[in-house]
């Protein structure tokens, strides 16, 4: 198999001196094309850094972070620009939508930044709302949709660049149970169409949904394993 990404001994430390802070120890982490992983652990036990990493939002002090055969360490900021625009697919648990600009606008954003065409920026946001069952919003701005549907337009706007990785944090942190679910079968069925996808949670029923757990504590990965009863998606 692929990998998508790949960790080697990375370690992130914040401050100097007596305020230094080991917010990640040795993290040793593999990511094969298809997996959905979910990473799991308490505030404070380094999963946001991680987050932070593997979204190259942030460079590691120790070790070494490989994303798509590219070496994150070794880009300028304008190669980590595209590398985050072209290969990952970033979902938030606050939407991050903009207001007053409709559904389809909102999911075009990432093309318009990659220099895409209009036309085919138009073509592509259209299916990727397809794919998440929304297309009927399209014209919608999100004051006019519920939580679930945001969500649903934000997972839409990662897909339209076809990313290597989707990564997601904390992606049901603001819905009720009902739009939960639904979200939680909409990753199952782009688990199922060999999408790659990183979940982080707190959440257990929301990893539990994951084909593989893994769990920090204190900077550390302290379990990773495959979960043999994550649900097998139908697709449509």
């Amino acid at each position: 198999m692929t990998l998508v990404l790949e960790l080697d001994e990375v370690q992130q430390v914040y401050g100097t001196g007596e305020a230094v802070v080991h917010a990640l120890r040795g993290i040793d982490l593999a990511v094969e094309a298809g997996d959905y992983v979910a990473i799991m652990g308490p505030s404070g036990s380094g999963k946001s850094t991680l987050m932070n990493l593997l979204g190259c939002l942030d460079i590691a002090s120790h070790g070494t972070y490989s994303l798509a055969g590219h070496d994150v360490a070794s880009l300028t900021e304008n190669e980590l620009a595209k590398v985050r625009n072209r290969e990952i697919g970033f979902i938030f648990q606050s939407f991050n939508l903009i207001a007053r600009m409709s559904a389809l606008a909102n999911v075009e954003l990432p093309l318009v930044y990659g220099g895409v065409s209009r036309g085919e920026r138009r073509q592509r946001a259209l299916e990727a709302l397809d794919n998440v069952g929304l297309v009927a919003r399209s014209g919608h701005e999100p004051q006019e949709l519920s939580g679930g549907q945001q969500q649903r337009v934000a997972i839409a706007r990662a897909l339209v660049t076809n990313p290597t990785l989707i990564l997601a944090d904390e992606p049901t942190g603001n819905l009720d149970n009902e739009s939960t679910d639904d979200i939680l079968g909409l990753f199952d069925s782009l688990a199922a169409q060999g999408k790659t996808i990183v979940i982080i949670t707190h959440e257990d029923h929301v990893a539990e949904r994951a084909h593989r757990v893994i769990t920090i504590s204190d900077g550390l990965i302290v379990d990773d394993r495959l979960n043999a009863h994550a649900p097998k998606a139908v697709l449509a």
